[in-house]
Formats: C-alpha cells, sequence, structure tokens
C-alpha cells in the first residue's frame, strides 16, 4: 500500500512538472518578446526622427548629399529590418539583421555628425539642435531598452539550456534566441571625412 502511494506520487510529479516546465518556458519567451516590443517602439521613435533631421539639414547641406543619402539608405534598411524582427523576434536571423541594420544606420548618422561638425550655421539651426538632442535622447533609451531584452533572452536560454529543461524545451520546439547587438568595431571607429 504505501509503494503504491509512492509511485503514484511520483507518477504525477512526472506528469506535472513536464507542465511547469513547459509553462516557464513561455513564460519566459514572452517576456523577451514583450522586453523587444520596447526595443521597437524606441526604434520607430529613432526612424521617425530621421527623416525630419535629414530635411531640415538639406539647405545647409547641399554639397553633401551623399552623406544624407547614406543616412536615409541606411534609416530604410533599419526600418525593414525592425519590422521583419517585429514579427518574430524569437528568430535569431532576424533579430542579427536588425542589429546589422541599426548598425549601419548608426556609422550614417555618425559620418552625418562629423560633416555637420563643418558647417557652423547648420550647428547653430535650433530645429537641427533640437532633433540631434531628441535622437541622442533616444539612442540613450534604446540602449537601455536592448540591454533589458538582452537580459530576459540570456534568462530564457539559460532556463531553456538547463537539464530537464532542454528535453522539454527540445520536444515543444523551443529555439534559442539572439541578443540584439547594435555595436561593431567599426560602429566604434571615428568616420573619416574627406572635403
Amino acid at each position: 500500500m504505501g509503494t503504491t502511494i509512492i509511485g503514484l506520487i511520483v507518477i504525477a510529479v512526472l506528469a506535472i512538472y513536464p507542465v511547469f516546465l513547459y509553462n516557464r518556458l513561455v513564460s519566459l519567451r514572452n517576456r523577451f518578446r514583450n522586453s523587444f516590443a520596447q526595443i521597437d517602439v524606441q526604434l520607430q521613435r529613432r526612424h521617425d526622427l530621421i527623416p525630419n533631421l535629414v530635411e531640415s539639414a538639406k539647405a545647409y547641406l547641399t554639397h553633401e548629399q551623399n552623406t544624407l543619402n547614406q543616412v536615409m539608405e541606411a534609416r530604410n534598411g533599419a526600418v525593414s529590418a525592425q519590422q521583419e524582427a517585429a514579427r518574430d523576434p524569437g528568430e535569431s536571423t532576424k533579430i542579427q539583421r536588425l542589429g546589422g541594420a541599426e548598425n549601419l544606420l548608426t556609422k550614417a548618422l555618425a559620418n552625418f555628425y562629423a560633416v555637420a561638425e563643418n558647417y557652423p550655421d547648420l550647428k547653430a539651426n535650433e530645429t537641427i539642435q533640437q532633433l540631434m538632442e531628441a535622437l541622442s535622447s533616444t539612442e540613450n533609451r534604446v540602449s537601455f531598452a536592448r540591454q533589458a531584452y538582452n537580459d530576459e533572452v540570456m534568462t530564457y536560454n539559460t532556463f531553456r539550456e538547463q537539464f530537464p529543461n532542454n528535453i522539454v524545451a527540445g520536444f515543444f520546439a523551443f529555439k534559442p534566441v539572439s541578443q540584439l547587438e547594435l555595436e561593431s568595431p567599426e560602429a566604434r571607429q571615428a568616420p573619416r571625412v574627406a572635403f
């Protein structure tokens, strides 16, 4: 009789534990998706500010059309990558593509800022100053949101990879997720501007 009760308890634990693991994996997946939604909001704000900045700078930078075009092309690529990643933030290739597109945009903006330094009238323009300040503030928000996302991804990936969680995760196809890296060695280098 005592062995039967112990056997039933063991069977109940073995039946309930995978349900607990599955629910925990779902919870962690939803947390990193929510964190990505915060990044998505900040990136959208960043992408919305850039056309206004470029449009405001056009009158001052008539000889720098190439720089302005590079900024807009990089922005359009980043918007496209952002939209793809937002559809499935758990897809590592989409997150990596987003990181690469945002790195290109950051590099193009760095070139824009370097060129803008050589135009005192542009730097003195109040609209340009406000847009650059808003963009800088948004960059900080993106950084904080990215850190929160990466923390959630790390928690999810760690839980997913632990034994016996990895068995349940594999059975229910919980895939590993990539962290969002927005900096590259190239983005850290100072841009070169030649006139």
